[in-house]
């Protein structure tokens, strides 16, 4: 990579887009994981398999709420996501003449955004809540960690740090 390529204010737009949005990403994936923890506990106590009053779970939104916030949450974070992205393909279009080289990076970033969108298509159109919904979007969160600590460590591309140092 040519350190004029490093020299666009694409770059920085299309860093900080995903940065942010990867974080807000990582908020619905927590909510994700407590509402299938407070989904399962829940469950347990009508089976009589738990006691119920847990302190901790009491303090808790019900499983509803959960719902709704991981909903909200990459309802924000998905335009964020798309913009980082179409930032970065004009971004490369400036700085290598290609909108998408389908480097592995960038691959995996598609597959994040394409399972982030079967979440969102999911819940507008079947109506998916609860426990389904929730796997659909911690599916897209793994793909993104994925990408970020094996993709980009491990398989070399325009994007990776394989093979650096």
């Amino acid at each position: 990579m040519s350190v004029s390529a490093l020299q666009s204010y694409w770059l920085d737009i299309h860093v900080t887009a995903l940065t942010l949005a990867t974080g807000i990403f990582f908020v619905s994936a927590v909510l994700g994981f407590v509402y299938l923890w407070v989904d399962r506990y829940t469950r347990q106590v009508a089976a009589g398999r738990a006691a119920p009053g847990n302190g901790i779970v009491r303090r808790l939104p019900g499983i509803e709420q959960l719902d709704r916030l991981t909903y909200r949450t990459i309802v924000f974070g998905f335009p964020i996501w798309t913009f980082g992205v179409i930032a970065g393909a004009i971004w490369a279009d400036q700085a290598w003449g290609r909108y998408w080289g389908w480097d592995p990076v960038e691959t995996w970033a598609f597959i994040t955004w394409v399972l982030y969108a079967a979440f969102l298509h999911a819940r507008a159109t079947a109506g998916w809540r609860g426990r389904r919904a929730q796997y659909v979007q911690l599916l897209g969160f793994a793909s993104l960690i994925f990408n970020i600590l094996v993709v980009q460590v491990f398989i070399a591309g325009m994007h990776s740090y394989s093979g650096v140092g």
